[in-house]
């Protein structure tokens, strides 16, 4: 095994496995940790911020091909730090993972690449915009405005690939309050926000030749370095986007019990409203057997307060993400009150 990439594999054997890359976050001394209040500073909070121990950079994009069908893209940039700080060269505490997908009604394809700081392989840059890792790239195209309004994605994997350009349409959104993010009733937390209102153009590849598709894309920016408590197995997360213009985060963080709930409403506008604790209710309604464990692929999501009661079912069942730290992740269908499409994550099971 290649040598730069020691340390990593040392941290995906850590005991926190089953919580995701976010159980890598076990807190360690001198990282910083996320307060309330602390607000966002652009371009800069874009870019990477190495004195904490996790970030990430997600993209999901609900498409649909020239061909009538509907396809849905996921690619993100993970960073892991050994210690609160960056140097060049092969002594970087600063580790980089990555994930691209593309799934189709029948098909989910996958691919996985690692990294090691200080060297050039992987990086962001806040401004102009830029991250990578070796040939994948999420290029900022914006000649005005938010670093992240404009955007250009590349990957590709084995019988795979896609190339889209997203412009936003709506602003920025906090999660949280203000982007403080608690993920327990202990108090961990996370810094995050997202922009969820792209358009998307471009091609994807499925063993052939490129096809053309247009559709939505979600952003979501979070950075930690203590985001779940011990007894937190695992957690399922909703991006929602209804065909009114509305958005909705949500999460459960599961514990064994009622598990934790978190949600932020967002509307056609951009406006947030993050709810309370526990106003988000999740139920799984069919499971489907995935990679030999049993996974729930269809859920009923409801926020009384903002008269939501829907259905989402997976485009694909099989939307099995077999990389270091395996997972589910894949395009979703909404039907009931509201109506759309979206993506689900289901990590720990």
């Amino acid at each position: 095994m290649n040598v730069r990439y020691l340390a990593l594999i040392g941290l995906l054997a850590s005991p926190l496995h089953a919580q995701g890359f976010a159980g890598l976050g076990a807190e360690v001394e001198g990282f910083a940790v996320p307060a309330p209040g602390r607000g966002f500073e652009f371009p800069a909070d874009h870019g990477a911020h190495p004195d904490y121990r996790i970030e990430w950079w997600y993209l999901t994009a609900t498409l649909t091909g020239e061909d009538g069908r509907d396809y849905g893209a996921q690619w993100t940039l993970f960073r892991s730090a050994l210690a609160p700080e960056e140097r060049e060269g092969w002594q970087s505490p600063q580790l980089w993972l990555a994930h691209a997908a593309l799934t189709t009604p029948d098909t989910h394809h996958v691919a996985e690449k690692l990294a090691r700081g200080g060297i050039g392989q992987a990086g962001v840059t806040a401004a102009p915009f830029e991250a990578w890792i070796d040939d994948w790239q999420m290029l900022g195209t914006a000649a005005e405005g938010d670093a992240l309004s404009a955007l250009r994605v590349t990957a590709s994997g084995e019988g795979f690939g896609y190339d889209l350009a997203l412009r936003a349409t709506g602003p920025l959104v906090p999660q949280g309050e203000g982007g403080y993010s608690v993920k327990s009733a202990a108090g961990q937390a996370s810094n995050y926000y997202s922009q969820p209102f792209y358009e998307v153009e471009g091609s994807i590849r499925v063993a052939g030749a490129p096809l053309a598709v247009t559709g939505k894309a979600w952003l979501d920016r979070e950075w930690s370095s203590q985001p779940l408590a011990a007894d937190q197995t695992g957690w399922d997360w909703f991006s929602l986007m209804f065909d009114d213009g509305a958005r909705l985060m949500g999460f459960r963080l599961r514990d064994g019990g009622a598990g934790y709930t978190s949600a932020t409403w967002i509307a056609a506008d951009g406006t947030p409203t993050p709810m309370p604790p526990g106003a988000l209710q999740v139920t799984p309604l069919r499971e489907a057997r995935v990679a030999g464990r049993d996974v729930p692929v269809d859920w009923r999501v409801v926020l009384p307060e903002k008269g939501l009661d829907v259905t989402v079912a997976a485009m694909n069942d099989q939307a099995w993400m077999t990389t270091s730290l395996p997972y589910w992740e894949g395009p979703i269908r909404i039907s009931g009150s509201h109506s759309g499409r979206g993506y689900l994550e289901m990590t720990g099971y």
